[in-house]
């Protein structure tokens, strides 16, 4: 196991390569620049400004000095705000994201799963037909309709919940943002776990315990559910990747702090090194968790070795 987690590393660093080199040039390509004005600025505070932060150079020489940059961790500076730097925005806005993120993955891991192992084990009927229509309307709403009706009904209506804010971290400020990033989440989860539990359930190692005359919950829960839980592994690493990293369109919508906010201010200004700079983090969290999944199969199938 040490040594197939050593190779997954090694092979992380031509992958982070590809992905942060494919990134950069794609920025400078596009139209625009950080201080690119619609009224425009002095042309010799514009030059001022690029030769500041090294934009007069070569578009190789850039390349290579935010690539020197980044292996020594400095992600460099922010175009926007000149008073932070880009890890001094991480610092203030990842911590957000990573508790909003975390929160509604748990649940909808819990609650999803709960909900897909009930529709299994009662297969064909009102439990399942009702986990089935529940999980169908969660997946196919998009969370820029959940977000305004949550806002709608239980902010203005009912007047229950802040319609936006963090509010320094307010369990109640958090209660839209969480619910609205986990309900797409638990159905999916919900789909993949009655899925994969009828198929456990029909398999030939449970058909043996039943004839052994195991109780209902050994064959569910110590048989079943491990089996069952590997389509359901597989989902989670690249959803915590997405969720933990910051939701673009909730976080805008309940005006969060958070990373996924920041980035599309940065995109609409044109802020290189903000960009860069989460797509570094979003593809750091998405190798993380994939390899963090690749260990959990082992954890969950004794029949996977790495070896």
């Amino acid at each position: 196991m040490l040594r197939y987690v050593i190779r997954r590393l090694l092979t992380a660093i031509p992958t982070l390569f590809v992905i942060v080199t494919i990134s950069f040039f794609l920025m400078r390509v596009a139209p625009g620049g950080p201080f690119n004005q619609e009224k425009g600025l002095n042309p010799d505070i514009k030059a001022n400004l690029e030769r500041v932060y090294h934009l007069d150079e070569s578009l190789l020489m850039q390349y290579l000095r935010y690539l020197w940059n980044l292996v020594r961790g400095d992600f460099g500076p922010t175009y926007t705000s000149p008073d932070f730097t880009v890890a001094e925005r991480f610092a203030n806005g990842l911590p957000v994201s990573i508790q909003l993120g975390g929160m509604a993955l748990i649940l909808a891991l819990l609650i999803g799963g709960a909900l897909g192992i009930i529709a299994a084990l009662h297969q064909n009927k009102w439990e399942d037909y009702s986990v089935i229509a529940t999980a169908t309307a969660g997946s196919t709403i998009p969370t820029f309709v959940i977000a305004p009706l949550f806002q709608l009904f239980f902010a203005l209506s009912l007047k229950w919940f802040p319609v936006g804010g963090w509010g320094d971290g307010a369990l109640i400020n958090k209660v839209g943002p969480v619910l609205t990033l986990m309900l797409p989440q638990l159905a999916i989860v919900a789909r993949l776990m009655r899925g994969s539990m009828i198929e456990s359930l029909h398999s030939h190692h449970i058909r043996t315990a039943r004839a052994l005359g195991l109780s209902d919950y050994a064959i569910i829960i110590r048989h079943a559910l491990r089996g069952a839980l590997l389509p359901v592994v597989s989902y989670a690493g690249p959803a915590a990747a997405a969720l933990l990293t910051g939701s673009v369109i909730v976080e805008t919508i309940f005006s969060i702090p958070g990373v996924g906010r920041e980035f599309v201010f940065s995109a609409l200004n044109r802020d290189y090194t903000m960009v860069m700079g989460t797509v570094v983090v979003i593809a750091l969290f998405t190798i993380s968790f994939n390899l963090i999944v690749d260990i959990l199969y082992a954890v969950v199938d004794p029949r996977v070795r790495y070896d």
